[in-house]
C-alpha cells in the first residue's frame, strides 16, 4: 500500500504527503511525531480516518489511543468497520463471520465505540444491513 501511495503522491505532484510504515499498536506517537516535523510536516494532524484496520488488531484500543496522540485536540476523526448483520439481514451472519475470519478481522472488535466514547458531534451511519459500521467524529480535546 505504501509503494501505491508513494505512486500516486508523486504522480499527482502531492509533495506535502509524508507515508510511515508502523504498528499502530506499538509505535512510540512522539517518535512518529517527530519524523513528521523533521519531514517538514505538522506533528499534530487534523484528521485520520481508519477503514476495517482496526479490527484487524488484537489491541486496537492502543491503536486508537496512538492514532489519536497525533491529532490535533479538535481533529475530525472517522471509523469505518464490521459487525454481524442485523435485522433482515442477519442470516448473512455465518457469511460475514467467514469472511471477516479469512481476512483476519474481529467481527465483535466494534472499534467504531472508540469514536462515540472519546468524541464530540458523532455522525453515525451503517449499510450492507448493519454489517458495516460508519462513526465520524471530532476528538473533544483541548486544542494547544
Amino acid at each position: 500500500m505504501l509503494y501505491r501511495a508513494r505512486r500516486r503522491a508523486a504522480a499527482h505532484g502531492w509533495d506535502n504527503v509524508i507515508l510511515i510504515q508502523a504498528d499502530m499498536t506499538t509505535l512510540d506517537p512522539s517518535i512518529i511525531g517527530a519524523h513528521i516535523r523533521d519531514s517538514g510536516g505538522s506533528a499534530a494532524s487534523e484528521a485520520a480516518l481508519a477503514t476495517y484496520s482496526l479490527s484487524l488488531m488484537p489491541h486496537w484500543r492502543t491503536a486508537w489511543k496512538n492514532m489519536t496522540t497525533l491529532l490535533r485536540g479538535d481533529a475530525r476523526v472517522c471509523v469505518v468497520d464490521m459487525q454481524y448483520p442485523i435485522g433482515r439481514a442477519r442470516w448473512l451472519a455465518p457469511l460475514a463471520r467467514l469472511a471477516c475470519a479469512l481476512g483476519g478481522a474481529d467481527i465483535t472488535a466494534h472499534p467504531w465505540q472508540a469514536v462515540e466514547e472519546t468524541c464530540t458531534d458523532v455522525t453515525s451511519a451503517s449499510t450492507r444491513g448493519g454489517h458495516l459500521q460508519i462513526r465520524a467524529g471530532r476528538l473533544g480535546r483541548p486544542t494547544t
